[in-house]
């Protein structure tokens, strides 16, 4: 085993030293500092890039300073030494409280954009709950409906689109989630097509509109085969519409193939169940009534189960 050589040993201690030293230092500064001592340290300590301490004497000195020249500076750099740390949901809130109090300020209109910022850098992953998205697209949509002349304006609209992209995943991944699940199964079928109709209506020029078209013909495929013979024939005709809706929009599209199987198919389900209606019409209509039919009585209707 390798062993530690005195110079190891003793940088080891200069540096013990110097942190407890340190720590000293700054525990004697907030027991015993004037609020001007302290002010100054924060700031020296943020300048150096020591969130931390500086967040600490800057938190502890903003009920102290109120009134004072350096009230303003002091809760506008509590709120960056905040999101220095990575603490977005703390800073947005407080770049939007010192918005919100100093609106006059000269820093008012960066802590506007940085409390949008702050939201954007705290929005969740695609595959979690959306809602802190959404809130960052509204605050960086009024952003930019309060300052439209902003030098930040142009990033609050890149920002928002990175932001609509993640929504749209989110939308993307729900509509196949329902496909991926229906296994046949009628009411995931219908919630895919439901869900891909929305997508569509949300997201009119996404890029996975394509695969959505065909994954609604399919599922609507799937949905009339395995539905009840009183259900099919509209079903199979809806097949048909949005073959011809995806057709129409990608005329030279890679899923087209695959989806004119389904349309052939379901043309000619159409067929045979328009014949065999036909030919139970022709059968009803010449069959005779019995010679001794009792007298019907008419009873009140009872509903029967919908069929699936």
């Amino acid at each position: 085993m390798r062993k530690n050589s005195p110079a190891s040993y003793f940088l080891l201690f200069i540096s013990v030293l110097l942190l407890t030293t340190s720590c000293s230092k700054f525990s004697r500064l907030q027991k015993t500092g004037t609020d001007q001592e302290k002010y100054d340290a924060a700031m020296a300590y943020y300048k150096k890039g020591d969130f931390y301490r500086s967040g600490l004497l800057f938190e502890e000195l903003i009920p102290l300073l109120k009134g004072s020249t350096e009230s303003e500076l002091a809760q506008f750099y509590y709120a960056y030494s905040q999101y220095q740390q990575g603490q977005y949901n703390t800073s947005q809130f407080l770049f939007k409280k010192f918005y919100d109090t100093y609106a006059r300020s000269d820093y008012a209109q960066e802590a506007y954009y940085m409390h949008a910022f702050s939201l954007y850098k705290d929005s969740s992953p695609y595959n979690l709950d959306q809602a802190s998205t959404h809130t960052a697209i509204s605050a960086m949509q009024d952003f930019i409906n309060t300052y439209p002349d902003s030098e930040f304006r142009d990033e609050c609209t890149k920002y928002i689109l990175e932001l609509r992209a993640k929504l749209e995943r989110k939308a993307y991944e729900r509509a196949k989630l329902y496909y991926k699940i229906s296994d046949f199964n009628i009411v995931s079928l219908k919630s895919a097509v439901i869900s891909i109709e929305n997508f569509k209506r949300d997201f009119p020029d996404s890029r996975y509109n394509e695969e959505l078209a065909f994954l609604k013909v399919e599922s609507q495929y799937n949905l009339a085969t395995n539905s009840f013979i009183d259900k099919q024939k509209e079903r199979y005709q809806d097949v048909v519409k949005f073959y011809q809706e995806l057709v129409d929009k990608y005329p030279t599209g890679r899923y087209n193939r695959d989806a004119e199987k389904m349309f052939d198919d379901s043309q000619k389900q159409i067929e045979v169940i328009a014949k065999a209606e036909l030919e139970r019409q022709k059968l009803k209509e010449t069959q005779p009534e019995p010679a001794n039919a009792p007298t019907r009585v008419t009873t009140p209707a009872i509903a029967e189960p919908k069929g699936q």
